[in-house]
């Protein structure tokens, strides 16, 4: 429902989605031999044709980072299964072919973490980690995933979860990319979404955990994956990050024209 299911159609999009990102068509990926160290990215989660041009900012600065592994986090959609869950193995599959669960790498994340679950079922119907997966093939041949998914977005989590993927991660962080699914304002007129998100952008640029929080209740941001923004801000901090970048904001009204009611993405980057 999200992009193409013919293979050579979804390279396409994602080409055209890289082709139409601010950096414009046709200039190089970054160098892998980039000095700033990329700790992870804030990507949206809708159809292609609505965020992929956005997303395409955020994989492109990811091109530049030798991960062999992704930890992945995004918001649980439909309220199946367990409040923190992430998968003890399996394999995912797309029209681009087929990405491993990092068994030992989630069961490490479950064991430092005291409120993250193993439940398959949680993960069986959203969409929100899985479109990252073409971008992410698009610029890798192969690697691995942690998939973790949220019903519960509090602080609290936030910092358990941030933590406990920081822990795990912090003898293997060159090898390692991060990703917090997640889209901003939704079904606002697109002043007010642009009003909203860009405070909300604002409080995750400064990596401020509290801020962000604060800012996310003052102004009733309906950001659906704010606890997987957070849970990476936590994990980027721990780890070295001092800033995000925002390189590109835009919602589904700049797309179709139709200002009445949007959907706000954002592609950030910490480094």
């Amino acid at each position: 429902m999200f992009y193409p299911d013919n293979p050579k159609e979804l390279r396409d999009t994602i080409d055209q989605s890289f082709r139409n990102q601010r950096f414009g068509p046709g200039r190089a990926p970054p160098s892998s031999g980039a000095k700033r160290r990329i700790y992870g990215i804030v990507s949206p989660h809708a159809g292609y044709v609505y965020s992929g041009a956005v997303a395409a900012n955020g994989f492109y600065e990811a091109s530049s980072v030798d991960f062999q592994n992704v930890i992945m986090v995004g918001p649980n959609h439909y309220g199946i299964g367990s409040g923190v869950a992430t998968m003890k193995g399996g394999i995912w599959e797309t029209p681009l072919g087929e990405v491993p669960v990092n068994s030992d790498l989630a069961t490490q994340v479950a064991s430092k973490s005291g409120i993250t679950d193993f439940d398959n079922d949680a993960h069986s119907r959203d969409h929100c980690l899985e479109v990252q997966l073409p971008f992410l093939q698009y610029i890798k041949a192969n690697f691995g995933i942690v998939p973790v998914i949220l019903r519960m977005q509090d602080i609290d989590t936030a910092f358990d979860l941030g933590k406990a993927i920081a822990d795990t991660i912090a003898e293997n962080i060159d090898s390692t990319l991060l990703i917090a699914s997640s889209d901003f304002t939704h079904y606002e007129p697109n002043s007010e979404a642009h009003r909203k998100d860009a405070e909300l952008i604002k409080a995750i640029l400064t990596l401020d955990i509290n801020k962000f929080y604060a800012v996310l209740e003052r102004l009733d941001v309906s950001a659906c994956g704010y606890g997987a923004i957070a849970s990476i801000m936590v994990a980027a901090r721990n780890l070295g990050a001092t800033k995000g970048e925002l390189l590109k904001y835009a919602t589904s009204g700049d797309v179709t024209g139709d200002a009445s009611a949007v959907v706000g993405y954002s592609s950030i980057v910490f480094t």
